[in-house]
């Protein structure tokens, strides 16, 4: 009666708890009982993203799931919470390296494949793109490229999409996808192409939150390659790229998306906050005007106090200047 917790069930698993209640002066009144203790943060989350995986995948009568892994940090963690929810025999890993990815990209992505227990393919991608850079020469070329052109760089990520989805297709499994909540907040997606797929277990999961999952997951046995957790964030569509060549710096821009995003501060306030006023105003306008890419994206598991989708929508067209 005076708000304190009496009980509490286990967090993201399912348990059978009996409520006992007394009358005390006309007041029906429940006993003390067990009242589950949290978990760090990480740990939470953690289990929060394997029971929605395992609920979406298997509630909804697939066969498993299947993902791209590239040797960058998102789609390790993806792999790590697919195997922990649905078994390494369910899942299965494709390796798609073109001709921009290290070879360290496919090591590593390999060595967490072998040590997670999951079946996994390399196919290429580089007589794709040829044929499509074949096919598309003569229109290409009669198009003067803007600045900051992506054509080939989104050509390269669908014809990944249409390798998985080819794959789920035929196999019955479950394609994830694996971006994080920072990627799609700012539109550092492709649609079509690593966009493609059916669930999106990391969509709500910040950059540097990802990388904090990744360590708690290693702390429980070492499944994700410490270099994969070292290494610049890169998409390897181009040479030498890095993730901070288009946006700032996960530390500042993580900041940025949750008072902008969740806390529902504008412009000004997020300047006023001690941020850059000029990368603000960019952040910002990357956010709004990309709302048009996250309508296209597949569902996902909350885990933030606001998601995109039913917490979050914009107007897609805003008269942007």
């Amino acid at each position: 009666a005076d708000g304190q917790l009496v009980q509490r069930a286990p967090f993201f698993s399912e348990a059978q708890m009996l409520v006992e209640l007394d009358l005390v002066n006309a007041h029906w009144l429940p006993r003390s009982g067990h009242v589950a203790a949290h978990a760090n943060e990480e740990a939470e989350i953690y289990a929060c993203l394997v029971l929605g995986v395992r609920d979406y995948v298997r509630k909804n009568g697939f066969a498993g799931a299947l993902l791209g892994l590239s040797g960058g940090i998102d789609s390790a963690l993806t792999l790590a919470i697919a195997v922990d929810a649905l078994g390494a025999e369910a899942v299965e890993a494709v390796l798609m390296p073109s001709r921009y990815t290290a070879d360290m990209s496919n090591e590593d992505a390999a060595i967490q494949a072998d040590r997670m227990g999951v079946a996994y393919r390399i196919i290429p991608i580089e007589p794709a793109f040829r044929a499509f850079l074949g096919m598309l020469e003569a229109e290409l070329a009669a198009i003067p490229p803007a600045a900051n052109d992506t054509t080939e760089e989104n050509l390269q990520a669908r014809a990944r999409g249409i390798i998985l989805m080819a794959l789920s297709n035929r196999s019955g499994k479950m394609l994830l996808t694996t971006g994080n909540k920072s990627e799609m907040a700012v539109g550092y997606a492709t649609l079509y192409g690593d966009m493609a797929g059916g669930f999106a277990p990391i969509k709500d999961v910040p950059k540097q939150l990802v990388f904090r999952l990744a360590q708690y997951r290693n702390s429980l046995g070492e499944v994700i390659p410490p270099r994969v957790l070292e290494r610049p964030p890169s998409a390897e569509l181009r040479p030498d790229q890095r993730d901070s060549d288009s946006l700032p710096d996960y530390a500042i821009l993580d900041q940025i998306l949750w008072h902008y995003v969740e806390q529902d501060y504008s412009v000004v306030q997020i300047i006023d906050a001690g941020f850059d006023a000029a990368t603000v105003k960019r952040v910002t306008r990357m956010v709004d005007s990309n709302e048009y890419k996250r309508r296209q994206a597949p569902p996902g598991i909350k885990i933030t106090r606001r998601a995109f989708g039913r917490d979050r929508r914009y107007p897609i067209t805003n008269g942007f200047s």
